[in-house]
């Protein structure tokens, strides 16, 4: 990837979960973001599907200005079923994330180096992020999740519970100084907002400031996405460690 991007691509919405069976709603929720002056996008199907075509990425492309990026997002039951899932995951060109209660699957996964992401998004999910977890996190240069949608809800006393636990793990994981980003993941159209809307509710409510907000919402993206790419090159065997056939000698 073009290591300019750092200067030139604007923010990210991280995380739309669309159904890849119905291209209506796919273009009914691109052109709403669109909209909204989003320019960068990471798609995520909403159900089983374990592939996207070329096809339906260049059909995708065809009717949008947005640079549009993928990621899958894992759910296992129990480790067994982890391991069985990142076997037909892992090769896919995409960032990989895992999202579970399990707190033996987030270990697991936050020592695999597969992995590129860790989401807690659900206000269920959230509350099991452990210290442990963190570190690991920190350790492997990945990253953990956080979403805002869990504080749109209507019910009020939902939404204080909800916001009090994000402000709580989100803090916690800034103590750390691991690697974190923040999506929207929202379900309806109308609780969208663009990511600089976003970051203001996070600075004025979250007490996070804008400097490392912006890094969250730009910079942190193309990091995943960097990290994501990078897995696919198979001549790169670690951490700054590439194979050098006599064609690069």
């Amino acid at each position: 990837m073009n290591p300019n991007w750092f200067f030139s691509l604007s923010y990210f919405e991280s995380r739309l979960r669309v159904n890849f069976n119905d291209f209506n709603e796919i273009k009914e929720k691109l052109e709403f973001y669109e909209k909204l002056g989003i320019k960068n996008l990471i798609l995520e199907p909403k159900d089983k599907v374990q592939t996207i075509s070329i096809e339906l990425k260049e059909f995708i492309k065809s009717f949008t200005k947005m640079d549009i990026y993928y990621r899958f997002t894992l759910r296992p039951e129990n480790l067994q079923d982890f391991k069985k899932k990142i076997k037909k995951f892992y090769n896919r060109p995409g960032i990989l994330s895992v999202e579970t209660s399990n707190k033996e699957i987030q270990i697991h996964a936050a020592r695999d180096s597969r992995i590129d992401l860790i989401s807690f998004s659900s206000p269920e999910i959230i509350k099991t992020l452990t210290n442990g977890v963190i570190s690991l996190i920190k350790q492997k240069n990945s990253f953990i999740e956080f979403s805002l949608s869990s504080i749109m809800v209507k019910n009020r006393a939902i939404q204080s519970k909800n916001f009090r636990n994000l402000y709580r793990f989100i803090h916690k994981v800034r103590k750390f100084k691991a690697n974190y980003i923040l999506t929207g993941d929202f379900n309806e159209l109308f609780d969208i907002r663009p990511p600089r809307a976003l970051i203001s509710i996070c600075n004025t409510l979250l007490d996070i400031p804008i400097a490392e907000l912006k890094r969250v919402f730009k910079e942190n993206p193309i990091i995943l996405l960097i990290r994501s790419e990078k897995k696919q090159d198979k001549t790169i065997l670690g951490n700054g460690v590439r194979l050098i056939g006599n064609g690069d000698l």
